[in-house]
């Protein structure tokens, strides 16, 4: 066991015959903080989160989370461990209700906490209207909250989720964002694997990224200075570039002509050049980030490996 709980993988490797799904996965998720795990179709984030939740063993390597090994001690892992698959999958018959205290029960927490439990889970992620309605009548999106409500049963120190904004809706995203915001600040570890960079650059505190079954960075999300590209308009866009040109500033004129995209290493630098560009006499009408940390290092990253 580790002191500090969390989630914690080292050289970890799964293979399913030839193809290697995870080959060598490095990863860190602390108590407290929501950290997303981020990479492209095909590389190794639901085998790994599946190894994480103790429902696949992996080759090599080794995995801590919430302080026990979910090899050796699968039973403790998985007792402190909420895991919410991509794929909402449960006996359709049974009602929203029913789902929660049969979860309820596999966890050996006594009936009338368990119902008292599923009532407090279905309020928290907005079902209660539905609670006694079967399963298979739900939507995508109600499922996904259903399945999120599924993971909480327990209350668990870990929360392992799989795209867990898929099938929602606008308020219902925002929903969720707020919810694992709060979780992390009550000290749970939130680990989330999405495709939807521009919602975790809102949630996460930190990312992991993963290609071809490898941990290739990782990098705090709330870390202000980090290059990334700025979108930068005037009143008058030769003006603009002309003084771009005077000052000998890198830039690339965006395809509609309606901006121009610096490279600027954080936030302080975005100031200085806003300042300078004022100072010299340029109208400039906007100064933003051309998109979140998030994608912007993911799409570098892609590019790198090209």
């Amino acid at each position: 066991m580790t002191p500090d709980g969390g989630i914690r993988a080292r050289g970890v490797r799964r293979s399913f015959g030839p193809v290697h799904a995870v080959a060598d996965v490095d990863l860190v998720a602390a108590p407290g903080r929501v950290t997303a795990l981020i990479g492209p179709n095909g590389s190794g984030k639901t085998t790994l989160l599946l190894m994480l939740a103790g429902l696949l063993t992996p080759d090599a390597g080794t995995i801590s989370v919430a302080g026990a090994d979910p090899v050796t001690e699968n039973y403790v892992a998985r007792s402190r461990t909420g895991w919410m698959p991509d794929v909402f999958g449960t006996w359709d018959s049974l009602t929203a209700r029913e789902v929660l205290t049969t979860v309820a029960a596999a966890y050996r927490i006594d009936a009338a906490r368990a119902r008292a439990r599923a009532g407090e889970l279905l309020e928290l992620v907005h079902l209660s209207e539905l609670a006694d309605q079967p399963a298979h009548v739900l939507s995508r999106g109600q499922k996904q909250r259903l399945g999120l409500a599924r993971a909480l049963v327990h209350d668990p120190d870990v929360l392992l989720l799989d795209e867990p904004a898929s099938g929602l809706d606008p308020r219902s995203r925002v929903d969720l964002r707020v919810l694992l915001r709060r979780l992390a600040a009550a000290g749970k570890t939130v680990l989330v694997s999405s495709h939807v960079l521009t919602e975790l650059d809102e949630m996460a505190d930190d990312a992991v990224f993963i290609s071809g079954g490898r941990t290739v960075a990782t990098r705090s999300v709330a870390d202000g200075d980090v290059p990334r590209e700025w979108r930068l308009t005037a009143l008058d866009p030769e003006a603009l570039t002309r003084w771009l040109d005077e000052t000998g500033r890198a830039y690339r004129t965006e395809s509609d002509g309606t901006g121009v995209l610096v490279e600027l290493p954080g936030e302080a630098a975005a100031a200085a050049l806003l300042r300078s560009a004022v100072g010299a006499g340029v109208d400039v009408s906007s100064l933003a980030p051309a998109g979140g940390v998030l994608e912007q290092a993911y799409l570098a990253l892609e590019e790198e490996r090209r």
